[in-house]
């Protein structure tokens, strides 16, 4: 397997930095091929006779299953954790079902922990530990031969300190050992440039209590009024046209690149199943979904990921590590707006494959935190042009629905799932997550503006080819 220059520099610095500590820590961009170049060091550490054992731990089974698959190929040894094989792969939900005899092996033998997505183990003590941080800290820290902890976003939405990290002074931000970000990763040809279309609109009228409040943006609404965000990713005709603006833009990549996909990123499995209507009636889209209620989502996302289907509908499946190349388009309307999610979220769309259009477009609400995030990445990118595109169009009358009930439930079932040969089950009612919706009650919104689409562009072109 051939290396990339940064997977190949990274591994020859760690094993130097063993030399002097047991810990590593990288850095790399989402998309940038970080779970082949731990496969690499662990083939290193294994043939200098360092490492009798690799034990794997991620978020998600999915993930796992990509890790095994990697691991697998270039150890060229069983990693499923039976006799005969070099090691295996684990959730971090299944740590606390390990028991004693298996924690042992660290012990007993040298053996190489490796961390996915680290970020999600929280705590320095045991006092400030969550669950998977502490059984990290008291079954791997000082018992492992080594340990590697892999990132694509170095921090905690709660800025809590991450497990077995070394913090840099004066500003305690986080001490990592080699880095390989988006600037270098699209300048390498790693990753693509990113474009993220913010959706504005620069007319808004909101109606309350027979008095009217006119608003000159989204964020100035939000900021500005008891409308929630929640309530605007559900508004079918905010959604229509966000859809559409993805639709158009997959259909332009995929005149050259027949096999490009997009992502809807939905907030419920109400919303999913809305959005996928749309796509498939409206747009006419091939589409599928997958949630967490599917028995098999990993089958799902293994059929999306080999075939030719245009768009995939998830809730909360296909963010961090979850490599899907053919992936260029997203639109994101989750719930969720912390910028780890953002940034993970956009890495769904940055691998690259060997299509003649590299391009990757993210859709989403200019909402104040989503565009503060695209201007953050802009800022890691220091060649960055910014170009302000406005697209007027007729003005679109809006009505928030008065049922606040419907907005979370999920008991329609009238939508047919059946897609080609992937067949999505009914799914059980969803909880309401979101108080603020009933607020939604007393209020009629009215988009009166044309929408305007402020394109970040990261890169220009002409920087690219120069």
């Amino acid at each position: 397997m051939k290396l990339r220059q940064w997977q190949q520099s990274c591994v020859e610095k760690a094993l130097k930095t063993y030399k002097q500590q047991s810990h590593f820590m990288c850095l790399a961009t989402p998309g940038a091929g970080k779970t082949v170049m731990a496969a690499e060091l662990a083939a290193s550490l294994i043939k200098m006779g360092k490492v009798d054992f690799v034990l794997c731990f991620s978020p998600s089974s999915e993930v796992n299953e990509s890790i095994r698959s990697t691991f697998s190929n270039r150890l060229q040894k069983r990693f499923d954790g039976l006799l005969g094989a070099i090691g295996s792969v684990y959730t971090y939900q299944s740590m606390a079902s390990l028991t004693s005899d298996f924690w042992q092996l660290l012990c007993s033998h040298n053996v190489l922990v490796i961390m996915d997505e680290i970020h999600h183990l929280k705590g320095t003590q045991l006092h400030n530990a969550n669950s998977w941080g502490e059984e990290v800290l008291v079954n791997v820290q000082n018992k492992a031969k080594y340990t590697l902890a892999l990132s694509g976003t170095p921090w905690r939405s709660d800025s809590a300190p991450i497990v077995l990290s070394r913090f840099t002074e004066p500003d305690n931000t986080i001490h990592c050992d080699f880095v390989y970000g988006l600037n270098q990763a699209i300048a390498d040809g790693v990753c693509r440039r990113p474009s993220i279309a913010l959706i504005d609109n620069e007319k808004i009228k909101l109606d309350y209590n027979q008095e009217s409040k006119e608003f000159t943006s989204i964020a100035e609404l939000l900021a500005g009024s008891n409308i929630s965000y929640q309530a605007l990713i559900n508004n079918q005709q905010i959604n229509h046209h966000i859809l559409r603006q993805g639709v158009s833009k997959l259909k332009e990549i995929r005149d050259k690149s027949p096999l490009a996909g997009g992502l809807v990123v939905a907030s419920s499995i109400k919303h999913a199943k809305q959005l996928y209507q749309t796509l498939v009636k409206d747009f006419q889209q091939t589409a599928c979904i997958v949630t967490s209620k599917l028995k098999h989502p990993s089958h799902t996302i293994d059929a999306f990921r080999q075939n030719d289907i245009q768009w995939i509908v998830s809730v909360g499946m296909i963010s961090e590590g979850t490599d899907i190349p053919r992936l260029q388009v997203c639109c994101h309307l989750s719930r969720i707006k912390t910028e780890m999610h953002y940034r993970q979220v956009l890495g769904r769309i940055l691998r690259v494959t060997s299509d003649e259009v590299q391009q990757a477009w993210l859709f989403t609400l200019a909402e104040a935190n989503l565009t503060e995030f695209a201007y953050r990445i802009g800022q890691d990118l220091p060649e960055m042009a910014v170009i302000f595109n406005q697209k007027e169009q007729q003005p679109i009358n809006l009505a928030l629905s008065n049922n606040s009930n419907s907005a979370e439930a999920d008991h329609d079932e009238s939508v047919n799932l059946q897609i080609s040969d992937l067949s999505q089950p009914s799914e059980p009612n969803e909880p309401s997550y979101f108080s603020d919706i009933e607020q939604e009650n007393h209020y009629n919104l009215a988009l009166l503006g044309g929408y305007k689409e402020q394109i970040v562009r990261m890169f220009d072109t002409h920087l690219l080819s120069s």
